[in-house]
Formats: C-alpha cells, structure tokens, sequence
C-alpha cells in the first residue's frame, strides 16, 4: 500500500488527514473509561491529532482528553480553542493557561480561537503569540472563519476548522479554494464529517458503501479527504467505532462514486453563507 499523505498545520509535526474529535465525549460519567480506551486507540492507529475545545462540556472534554494522553503525550497533536467571550489579548493567555491544566500538559500544539468574536482579532492574535513565545502552544489558528473572515486576519492562521460534509459543503464555493490558494495555504479542519448521524442512512451513501465494502462513516469521511489540504475530525465514543473511522484512511474513491454523491448532494453554485453547528 502507497504512503498515506500527511499534512502540515503550521510549523508542527506532520498528521494523517483523519484525526479524532471530541465534542460531548467527558459529558457521562459512565463512559469514562470506554471513550478513555477510544482515544488511546485512535493514536495507536495513527489518529494522533486529537481536537477538543475549553467549550466542550464546560471543560470536561479536556480534562478526558487529558487523562487518555499522559501516557502518550508525545505522540498526539493536540488542538484546543479559546471561546470567543474569553478571546482578549490576556483572556486568550488566560484561557489557554486553564486549559493547559484541566489538558494536564504543558504544551497544547494548536489554539484556535473558537469562531469570531468581539475582540479585535489582533488583540486575540497577540495573546496567541506571548502564547507561542512562551512555548505554552505551538501555533494558532481559527475556527468557523468564512472567506470574508480570514481577509481579516493580519497573517494566515495554521488552520480553519469548519464544518464540511455532503450535506454541508457550502465551502467548496470559495472558502475551500481561497484556503488552497493562498499565499501560505490553508489546511481545512472539517468536524462532523459524519454529520450528527443523520447522513448514516441515505440510502445513496449506503449503497455506495456497500459497494465498496465499507461503512457509511468510512465513506464519509473519505469523501471529506479525497481532495489535499482537508483533515476530517470524527468523534469516535466506542473502540470499534474510531478503528471503523481509522480503515477510511485507505478507502479509495472513484469517480463513479463522487459522481453519485454530487447527483445526491449537489455542490454549491452559488455563495453560501458558513454553516456553523
């Protein structure tokens, strides 16, 4: 089997284009263990960029977060973000500071500021960097961003983490190819590349999937990454689930099978504005 692409964001390590995410994960008590077994796996599998944000559970997410990667702290990409509320240039430092606790770490490899906000960007965009001076993150990068929204950025962010799937992919008008063209190109982080489960059961994609002798999930995602420059986040809670997620990684689609879905989910023609969940 040839090489699988990996993809830069920023000046950090190298990562596969399927990493893990981790919305609601921390939220049951119960499960704790389970989705602690989850991302250990995912890293095992090569899923080593695991995305979570101080937002998600007000904190829990990342203290989950933190407790599954101690043993393998330096083997994960870890990514975080700031809520825009606490987005000013010292309550970014601040935030980042907090989240550096709950992550049990003392590093975090990419802070993205969570979606724009009312601060002035280059008041975040200094907090970011007495952040990166410190050594407390390795980059920065932006969240939820539309094309008009980077415009405003002084120097291009290390990544824009947006909401991209067939049902979702309002992107692609020009969102997606501004961040390829740039100067300094733009990774794409896409979540919910799954959707929130709804897309499992279009009878197209499950068709295709059979076909293909894969999932659903699987074929979502090598959907979301068949072009460069994209890095899909699935939120796995089940072992089962993020090693399904990791096999997408060598799922090869044709034409026949994107034709399908474009015919199913038809690409934008005109600008859409962001969507953001």
């Amino acid at each position: 089997m040839d090489a699988l692409p990996q993809l830069h964001l920023g000046d950090g390590a190298p990562v596969l284009p399927v990493g893990q995410g981790t919305w609601f994960l921390g939220d049951d008590p119960a499960r704790r263990d389970e989705e602690i077994a989850t991302l250990r796996t995912g890293v095992e599998l090569g899923l080593a960029l695991v995305d979570t944000a101080e937002m998600y559970g007000a904190g829990r997410s990342e203290e989950l977060v933190g407790e599954a990667i101690a043993p393998i702290r330096d083997q994960v990409y870890l990514v975080s973000k700031v809520l825009p509320s606490n987005a000013s240039e010292q309550g970014t430092v601040k935030a980042c500071e907090e989240s550096l606790g709950r992550l049990g770490t003392d590093w975090i490899d990419l802070y993205l500021l969570h979606w724009p906000g009312p601060y002035p960007l280059e008041d975040t965009i200094r907090g970011f960097e007495s952040l990166k001076s410190r050594g407390l993150i390795g980059d920065w990068g932006v969240s939820n961003f539309d094309t008009e929204d980077l415009r405003m950025l002084p120097v291009p962010p290390a990544a824009n983490q947006v909401l991209y799937n067939p049902a979702s992919r309002g992107i692609e008008y020009d969102l997606l190819p501004a961040q390829r063209e740039a100067q300094q190109p733009i990774p794409v982080m896409a979540y919910s590349p799954i959707g929130q489960g709804e897309l499992l059961d279009h009878p197209v994609l499950r068709d295709i999937a059979r076909q293909l002798g894969a999932s659903v999930a699987q074929l979502l995602i090598a959907w979301s990454i068949r072009n460069p420059g994209v890095i899909a986040l699935p939120k796995a809670s089940q072992v089962s689930h993020v090693r399904d997620n990791a096999r997408a990684l060598e799922l090869q689609l044709g034409p026949e099978h994107t034709e399908r879905i474009d015919a199913a989910f038809p690409a934008p023609q005109t600008k859409i504005p962001l969507e953001v969940i």
